[in-house]
């Protein structure tokens, strides 16, 4: 069977200093400025605004009221935009917005069908990010893998920690082991050993001791 979806690339961006124009102020447009207001600047135009969409005006969001948008209006709009959005209930100017956004050399998330990129259904905890997407094509099954993921993977700190000592021991290692697949081999096992994640419920200090007997015990 021919898959007629585009293949995109899953990528992790720094969106720190890229601009995001969501067009429209429901529920999808506040779905939408809910997730990017975290990463990146971002503007939200429409005649009128969720509750919600106003609460996260204080976490940054920059709103703008309009009645009306002529062409000129929606290019000043997107003008220096990383990413457009077009949200809006009108499906013939999320269009017009969508094109203008490409003759201006934007990335383009559309809500009515898949155009440059997909929103992934996001896991974070602590620097651990999962990103689960369907290519557009089942945004319930993105959310119910998440779901099912995050019974494996709780809310804890002991993740997140275990991340810092992986970091550290591969510091370590590099200066230790010269063969990067011994280090990889040593790290691995740290991340096997059940008493290195039961010290963790107890303290980093500890399980670091713990993970460290793996360099002594495995010299390469």
């Amino acid at each position: 069977m021919k898959n007629d979806l585009p293949q995109l690339l899953p990528l992790m961006i720094n969106m720190e200093h890229k601009k995001v124009v969501i067009f429209g102020g429901g529920q999808v447009g506040e779905r939408k400025a809910s997730l990017f207001v975290k990463y990146a600047p971002t503007t939200l135009i429409s005649r009128s605004f969720t509750s919600r969409i106003h609460d996260l005006e204080k976490q940054g969001l920059e709103l703008i009221r309009v009645n009306t948008l002529s062409d000129n209006e929606i290019l000043d709009y997107i003008n220096g935009a990383f990413i457009v959005i077009p949200a809006t209930s009108d499906r013939k100017l999320n269009k017009k917005i969508a094109n203008l956004a490409h003759s201006n050399r934007c990335l383009v998330n559309s809500v009515d069908g898949l155009d440059d990129l997909a929103v992934p259904s996001i896991i974070k905890r602590g620097n651990i990010t999962l990103a689960i997407s369907t290519q557009g094509a089942s945004p319930a099954l993105s959310k119910f893998i998440r779901l099912k993921i995050e019974e494996t993977i709780p809310d804890n700190a002991e993740f997140e920690d275990m991340v810092r000592l992986l970091k550290e021991m591969r510091e370590i290692l590099k200066t230790k082991v010269t063969n990067q697949k011994d280090r990889a081999s040593i790290l691995w096992d740290i991340l096997e050993d059940e008493e290195v994640w039961k010290a963790l419920g107890e303290s980093y200090e500890v399980a670091f001791d713990v993970a460290r007997k793996h360099m002594e015990q495995n010299p390469r």
